[in-house]
């Protein structure tokens, strides 16, 4: 419970009507969860205005709503209306301020980027944790704070959110926060109320552009470019041809890391490694910092990801021999991660989910020259199709072998779906085949593994169910291949 006039102390507001002293027991954006005293917050959405349900949130006990037009109240209601130019920037500032502005008891690092936030984040923590801090993390995958892990719906959420995991963070002992920023969660304001100690860049490719996202690629740019406007240090990968025009007009010390020997930090001498079915990569860490690495995560990509955690932790004073430690143990789920069936050929999970990030994945995997390089994956339904003929074009054309199946088929057939990937590996000479059943095409892949392979089991990732029909069922490819295992193990 917060009292309204200290929830707006950092915004500029118009009271319509009503009075800044009374208590208010929670910040809501969604009416169906108004309670008695709440403040109601009327967001703009992309298909429903937040604002044609002021006057239920109202009839559900709403003290207080929060508009950013005028709404129409039955004469005689009880209620105060604050007016501002924007519901969503300003419930950011709310937000903080409703749960006692906990990011100012942490430090904050923010990563954005196109590819390589995720594993980021994670590699952040292992290394920090290894030199003894606590440290919560927010991302696509989940969030964390102590043992406790929470399923995420959106890489950035709400500012509500953000700032009330920031508070259970804080009372959890974390001195240290490591979040992913998406460029919708810029843009939506999601991230304000605050200023991160970090933000890092990693790269920029086209994404995200359509309807409810970005219009183009200069404003999927400029959303990214926000996060240098609201950070204290800012450190950018200089390898990337777009990190000049994400920084301009940046308000904070800027530092660069990369491959190319012009930034602070950099790599040389870097190596592919490959043994008993786990690959890597090694190199020497140059400039602000200089020791050797080995991280067990394949491709060049990996390379960058681990520059980048190393490039955040030299401001933690950590120090090389828990850097080291921290990131020869870290394993980040779905991936390129490796899960052991063989010492003959190498089998991993990865959630690449479109014709862009199955090709980085494909093209990093022949690196590492494979006998054969084999690759498993289907495509969601009720999504575009032109993303299913893009990945069996892909498939065809760079792996060996391609084994057809179903993914999340959602209201699909999933052979449907699994006809328009053959229109795309028609498209090739790639050989394949299809085997609707998931767990069957797995079993497939490992049973027809010859040495010297790279299998890739794609689109899934860190995803632990199969939507059919509107309904997750359970489904964990590690669980799949340890049930395949043991009923071999049977046989």
């Amino acid at each position: 419970m917060a009292v309204l006039s200290k929830l707006l102390e950092k915004i500029t507001y118009q009271c319509v009507c009503g009075t800044l002293d009374i208590d208010v027991v929670d910040v809501i954006y969604d009416s169906r969860r108004v309670v008695p005293g709440s403040m109601f917050v009327c967001i703009p959405g992309a298909k429903i205005d937040g604002h044609i349900y002021a006057k239920d949130a109202v009839k559900a006990g709403a003290s207080v709503l929060l508009v950013e037009q005028e709404v129409e109240l039955p004469a005689g209601w009880d209620v105060t209306v604050i007016r501002v130019e924007d519901t969503r920037y300003a419930m950011a500032f709310i937000s903080a301020a409703y749960f006692e502005y906990p990011a100012q008891q942490m430090k904050i690092i923010g990563i954005t980027g196109t590819k390589g936030k995720t594993t980021t984040t994670y590699l952040v923590k292992s290394i920090l944790e290894q030199a003894g801090r606590h440290v919560g993390l927010i991302g696509t995958i989940e969030t964390i704070i102590g043992d406790t892990h929470i399923h995420a719906e959106n890489t950035t959420p709400q500012s509500y959110l953000v700032q009330k995991y920031f508070r259970q963070m804080a009372d959890a002992g974390c001195d240290t926060v490591v979040m992913e920023v998406s460029s919708q969660g810029l843009m939506l304001h999601r991230t304000q109320g605050f200023t991160f100690d970090f933000g890092i860049f990693t790269n920029l490719e086209p994404d995200h552009i359509g309807e409810n996202e970005h219009k183009d690629f200069e404003d999927y740019m400029r959303c990214k470019s926000l996060l240098f406007q609201q950070c204290r240090v800012g450190i950018v990968n200089h390898d990337d041809p777009h990190w000049e025009e994400v920084t301009k007009g940046c308000t904070c010390e800027l530092e660069t890391y990369g491959i190319d020997t012009q930034a602070d930090l950099w790599a040389e001498n870097i190596e592919f490694l490959n043994e008993a079915g786990t690959l890597g990569m090694g190199f020497d860490v140059k400039g602000l910092m200089n020791f050797p690495v080995e991280i067990t995560s394949p491709g060049k990509f990996n390379v960058y990801n681990a520059l980048t955690a190393i490039a955040i932790c030299r401001h933690f004073k950590v120090q090389e021999e828990n850097i080291k430690a921290a990131l020869l143990a870290a394993r980040v789920k779905g991936r390129t991660e490796m899960v052991k069936v063989s010492d003959a050929f190498t089998l991993m999970i990865d959630y690449a989910h479109n014709a862009m990030a199955l090709k980085s994945l494909l093209t990093t995997m022949r690196a590492y020259q494979p006998h054969r390089l084999v690759c498993l994956f289907g495509c969601g339904g009720n999504r575009a199709k032109s993303r299913r003929y893009e990945m069996g074009e892909v498939s065809g054309s760079m792996a060996d072998l391609t084994i057809i199946t179903s993914d999340n088929p959602r209201c699909e057939k999933p052979q449907d779906i699994i006809d328009d990937i053959k229109i795309g590996i028609g498209r090739t000479h790639g050989k394949y085949v299809e085997i609707c059943d998931r767990k069957e095409a797995i079993a497939y892949a490992i049973d027809h593994g010859e040495p010297g392979d790279i299998i890739v089991l794609a689109g899934k990732g860190h995803e632990d169910y199969q939507e059919i029909n509107g309904v997750k069922y359970p489904m964990d490819e590690r669980v799949l291949i340890q049930e395949i295992l043991l009923e071999r193990r049977g046989d």
